[in-house]
């Protein structure tokens, strides 16, 4: 039996694709107990009114926020609300003692004007900037123990940054030149309905949106990767829509730092790399990442490979945008910051087929 204590959690914003795979993982976890769901609206007195898989399981209210309640009924808070609807909900939680990891961007950008800049709005609570933990745990781990507000990264980032930062970190590839095309499922838009997403606009076609500069993760990759490369770094980011549910399949090209490029070399340096991750594993040179292998789980796959005649690294990073996205690895970040075994509830393999 386990020594550690259960932890009450609340889940703001529990009717979401991120705030439903939030229950279904908490579920399964050995420390968690659920005391609270909120919402902006789809407000029911059972929950499963509205989130039908969770019939016979969860059948707590889904009330509205109210910081008063929340902070008397749970110890740790996630808040799965969309950008610059969860600042002052972390701000009032905080206020109040309890430990939030927010999914949404607001706390994810250490220069508030950056954040202007992208996201459209002054950032209205900066003295909590220097508080927020960015719970990459393969970069923050230290950083994430006992940390008591938690930016948890975007889906996009997760998936661009886990294949380079092995290779920045041991010189193996330049900060210079970085390109990233990936591919991400529907669900990445949201569950609210949206004309560009109806199954009749998505199911047959393939598109890119947002590109040339203009995706607003752009800052939060290049934010993650001058932090391993010690320089500031561009990218040029190009995010395509495709018709699946789930995934990112990322793919970065990179230049190398030196003229004889072995592959072996750069998956031995991001096999020590992430040598202590639970939930990345480095492929075997050869092999590609497929978004059907990290299905429903919290693991992300990694590959790399040499272009020698263009001279470039191609390294691709293949995640569920749901859970190594965003909630698994929101999850996994509460684990740290509570104490827990980093991989506690996330342990489940893909859903295959």
């Amino acid at each position: 039996m386990s020594s550690h204590p259960r932890v009450r959690v609340a889940i703001v914003g529990a009717t979401g694709y991120t705030g439903a795979e939030l229950l279904r993982l908490l579920l399964s976890h050995p420390h968690v107990e659920i005391t609270a769901l909120c919402a902006r609206d789809k407000l029911t007195p059972r929950a499963s009114t509205m989130l039908p898989a969770l019939t016979g399981l969860v059948e707590l209210p889904i009330e509205p926020f109210d910081a008063d309640v929340v902070a008397r009924k749970a110890d740790v808070a996630f808040c799965a609300l969309p950008h610059g609807a969860s600042i002052e909900c972390v701000r009032s939680l905080r206020a109040r003692g309890v430990t939030v990891l927010d999914l949404s961007a607001d706390f994810r950008l250490r220069d508030p004007s950056v954040y202007a800049r992208w996201y459209g709005a002054a950032h209205t609570a900066e003295d909590l900037l220097a508080e927020a933990v960015y719970g990459l745990p393969e970069l923050h781990r230290d950083a994430l123990r006992g940390a008591r507000l938690v930016a948890v990264p975007g889906c996009y980032p997760t998936a661009s940054t886990l294949p380079l930062l092995p290779l920045l970190a041991s010189g193996l590839a330049r900060p210079e030149d970085l390109i990233v095309h990936a591919l991400s499922g529907v669900s990445g838009a949201g569950r609210s309905a949206n004309a560009s997403t109806h199954f009749s606009e998505c199911a047959e076609g393939v598109r890119s949106y947002k590109i040339a500069g203009t995706h607003r993760h752009t800052p939060e990759i290049e934010q993650t990767l001058a932090h391993v490369a010690g320089a500031p770094v561009t990218i040029t980011f190009s995010p395509t829509l495709t018709p699946m549910t789930r995934g990112i399949l990322s793919t970065v090209y990179a230049r190398p730092s030196h003229e004889q490029v072995d592959v072996a070399a750069l998956v031995e340096a991001a096999r020590r790399y992430y040598a202590s991750s639970p939930s990345v594993a480095v492929l075997d040179a050869g092999m590609y990442p497929d978004t059907l292998w990290v299905r429903g789980s919290n693991r992300a796959h990694i590959a790399y490979f040499y272009d020698a005649r263009a001279k470039r690294i191609v390294a691709q990073g293949a995640i569920d945008n749901l859970v190594k996205g965003a909630s698994g690895q929101a999850i996994q970040c509460m684990n740290l910051a509570c104490g827990f075994d980093e991989a506690a509830g996330l342990r489940a393999p893909a859903m295959f087929p």
